[in-house]
């Protein structure tokens, strides 16, 4: 089970920061080397200046989200620097709660959404998130250390519920080259599966892995919460590869050698 851990660790720092890499190409290094037109462009509020800032508000905080959230979870870090843990974590709740508050706002205000349908399994999300940061910084300051633990890491997947959807999505799609209970507006059944698994499958493979950590002994239901945990890294994975192969590198290629 730890074997397990360690491995989904692994490839979601890869895909993270691949992410990170994808973010600062697409959107930030435009914006920083005056190739303002080229990063609105890439932008889906592009012609609405109010609605642009409000977009780069929530999608450049990513960078820093995808490239240092995941090292809240690493014991070895949180060991050997508890200031950088603390501090990193403060950044990491107050960036969460931004980017919750202008992504509903982009959804539902200025209506970058595909479909209402397809829309309310990231809303969910997006209202989970602040409630998640609260407990976990409530905990953190009463010295509850194992609850503070489960509510940041409840709170690191809601954050990264947008990340996760895009790795099961491409994923999916993959392992069944193209569409398959998907429509374009992101409204079909596995679409609608998805925006809901992105947030509340890692969510409960991690109470579960909890609850295997407080028992004394090995049995038949941690086991199977081993083999559960290892079926989570194998979709990750796949997610990671597919968003890579399919998203982020052609979109990047795209912007540097078209």
């Amino acid at each position: 089970m730890n074997g397990a851990a360690k491995s989904w660790v692994c490839v979601a720092l890869l895909g993270q920061w691949m992410f990170a890499v994808y973010i600062l190409s697409l959107y930030a290094i435009p914006l920083i080397t005056g190739l303002t037109e080229q990063s609105a462009a890439a932008s889906p509020a592009s012609g609405h200046t109010k609605d642009a800032k409000v977009f780069f508000s929530h999608v450049l905080p990513a960078v820093i989200l995808a490239t240092s959230g995941l090292l809240q979870l690493i014991p070895t870090v949180r060991k050997h620097f508890p200031r950088f843990h603390r501090y990193n974590g403060r950044v990491f709740f107050i960036l969460g709660i931004s980017g919750a508050l202008t992504g509903l706002y982009l959804t539902w205000v200025t209506g970058l959404r595909l479909s209402d349908v397809g829309a309310i399994g990231i809303t969910l999300n997006g209202i989970l998130i602040p409630i998640a940061i609260f407990f976990a910084w409530r905990t953190a300051i009463q010295k509850n250390i194992a609850t503070h633990q489960r509510y940041a890491v409840h709170s690191f997947f809601l954050v990264n519920g947008v990340w996760t959807f895009r790795l099961y999505l491409f994923g999916w799609y993959m392992v069944n080259q193209g569409f398959n209970g998907n429509t374009a507006t992101l409204d079909g059944p596995v679409d609608i599966f998805i925006s809901f698994a992105c947030y509340l499958l890692p969510m409960t493979l991690a109470e579960l892995y909890f609850w295997a950590k407080r028992q004394t002994k090995a049995s038949a239901p941690v086991w199977i919460i081993a083999v559960m945990m290892s079926l989570g890294f194998v979709i990750t994975a796949i997610g990671v590869c597919a968003a890579a192969v399919m998203m982020w590198w052609p979109r990047i290629s795209a912007v540097f050698f078209s």
